[in-house]
């Protein structure tokens, strides 16, 4: 536990990328089952799900203060920190083994949590208190990726990162076969490609001014960017299943897709809310997200279809070697076959010159796409983000003038800053908040902000502090929805800070009425 905990603790302080592979490599040069759990951790594949924050403020405040230590969580800013530092007793004792401590908190009852938990804090220093509550509470922010650890172990081990991405959704704790494959002690782990996700292939954001200086048109083709959810199917005689991006089994949530779906293959696309293969908002989309299952009404309500952007596998055969164009050919190849499923395909755009594809990226008439996809007709399907194959160019955001009203301070590295910020409108002599940012500013605006929070706070509700309403935002957003649930009566999708407006005042900032009409919610 001490090793992991100084690993932690480094990996924090460190900003270099090959610094922290380093760090990861130092650790992971012995293969045990002290790293199998570190593995686990650092990929998010470990969580506690009954141990919550709430209940750590609870066992926290049975041994200190409630005023103290709510004095102290608002100047640190981060609850693990807090309790670690806070935590007022330690018992001697030799430091227990990764693998021994988290066996022994699996082992805890329900019932047990208040004696037994507080009893493992009391044993271990600050830094591994630290550490064991962040492994609980599932929230390392460290800045390290499960991308990093495997090129960490890929270079450390001499084995291609492309590799361990093939398998890596087919691998299973404590990592046997995957820990014997990296020192050769045996051949690379064979994995049925249909019980295994495979990581997707991701675009990077286009570069206007330099790309397209070095780009030829000619050997790309585009397709909208559809504004659903990125899906992976896997169609088989014997079973369908459904995954989302980052890998979860999303199928029992749509089970109208895999009661329906017939076919031999994996296909990548976007999961849309619509009829007859005409999607609808977002908005609706999202009365279908985060639900472990939908009824018969909602599936009626919001019936939901893929469209298809690309094919990995097709009657067994890997396609992912192949070239995009030729990877199309097999992909319209299934639609044929199977013209009963609820999938489209997502259409080709015609374009010769960079200058024509611009139309068909700023199609206003259409706000059911958020752009185009840019991508390589000679790219084999490779996971991850790789630079040169795929690009995205999304739509110019929405933009709108608000007032700075809240604020509360982040996490991680922002813990010790106001960064979370709430911002509103007018309505007749009030105001009334219509969204939440906390992304798009650049450091030197965030010590700009932060000291004037700090200096012009008229108001505290906890860890939220109201301002003096001085400071105009101008707030880029992708789309706005109405909403019953907010006082405005509007919900704005990834709303972030586009700049600050210091040349407006306050009373040049619109109302909520003008809002809705502006863009189009009456």
């Amino acid at each position: 536990m001490k090793k992991f905990s100084s690993l932690l603790h480094n990996l924090i302080l460190t900003p270099s990328r090959n610094t922290k592979i380093k760090l990861l490599q130092d650790y992971f040069k012995r293969l045990d089952i002290n790293r199998a759990y570190a593995l686990a951790i650092l990929s998010n594949q470990l969580s506690f799900q009954f141990l919550k924050a709430s209940k750590l403020r609870e066992l926290v405040y049975e041994r200190v203060d409630r005023h103290l230590f709510d004095y102290s969580y608002d100047y640190v800013g981060d609850l693990a920190e807090t309790i670690s530092l806070i935590w007022p007793t330690k018992k001697e004792g030799k430091s227990q083994n990764l693998s021994t401590l988290i066996e022994n908190i699996k082992k805890i009852k329900k019932s047990e949590i208040n004696t037994e938990f507080s009893n493992i804090l009391s044993q271990l220093s600050n830094n591994e208190r630290w550490t064991l509550i962040k492994i609980c509470t599932g929230g390392l922010r460290i800045g390290v990726s499960e991308r990093l650890v495997k090129t960490a172990l890929a270079d450390l081990y001499n084995k291609s990162v492309n590799e361990i991405e093939e398998i890596w959704h087919g691998l299973e704790f404590p990592y046997n076969n995957l820990f014997q494959w990296l020192k050769n002690e045996t051949s690379k782990p064979k994995i049925d490609f249909k019980k295994l996700f495979h990581p997707m292939m991701l675009a990077n954001p286009i570069d206007e001014e330099k790309d397209f200086k070095r780009l030829n048109a000619n050997e790309f083709q585009a397709e909208y960017k559809w504004d659903g959810i990125r899906v992976q199917l896997m169609v088989s005689s014997k079973s369908v299943s459904l995954y989302s991006r980052t890998g979860d089994n999303i199928s029992s949530a749509f089970s109208e897709i895999i009661e329906n779906t017939k076919g031999d293959a994996v296909i990548d696309g976007e999961l849309l809310v619509g009829k007859n293969f005409k999607p609808f908002g977002f908005n609706d989309l999202q009365q279908r997200l985060n639900r472990k299952k939908a009824s018969k009404d909602l599936q009626k309500k919001y019936p939901v279809f893929i469209r298809a952007y690309d094919i990995l596998f097709y009657k067994g055969k890997d396609l992912r070697k192949l070239y995009l164009f030729e990877r199309r050919k097999y992909l319209e190849k299934f639609q044929k076959e199977n013209k009963t499923n609820q999938i489209d395909l997502s259409s080709i755009i015609n374009f010769s010159t960079w200058k024509e594809l611009t139309k068909y990226k700023n199609n206003f008439h259409d706000d059911l796409n958020e752009g185009v996809m840019i991508k390589l007709k000679n790219s084999e399907y490779l996971p991850g983000r790789k630079k040169g194959y795929w690009y995205k160019w999304k739509k110019n955001p929405k933009l709108v003038d608000a007032i700075l009203m809240y604020a509360q301070r982040g996490h991680g590295k922002r813990s010790s800053y106001y960064s979370d910020f709430t911002f509103g409108v007018w309505k007749e002599n009030e105001l009334v908040p219509i969204g939440k940012a906390y992304s798009g500013y650049t450091d030197k605006e965030l010590l700009v902000l932060d000291k004037f929070i700090r200096n012009n706070t008229i108001n505290k509700f906890g860890p939220v502090r109201e301002v003096k309403k001085e400071i105009i935002l101008e707030v880029a957003f992708d789309d706005v929805f109405p909403s019953t649930r907010h006082k405005s009566g509007v919900a704005m999708r990834f709303p972030r800070i586009h700049r600050i407006r210091w040349d407006k005042s306050i009373k040049d900032v619109i109302s909520i009425i003008d809002f809705k009409i502006e863009f189009k919610l009456q």
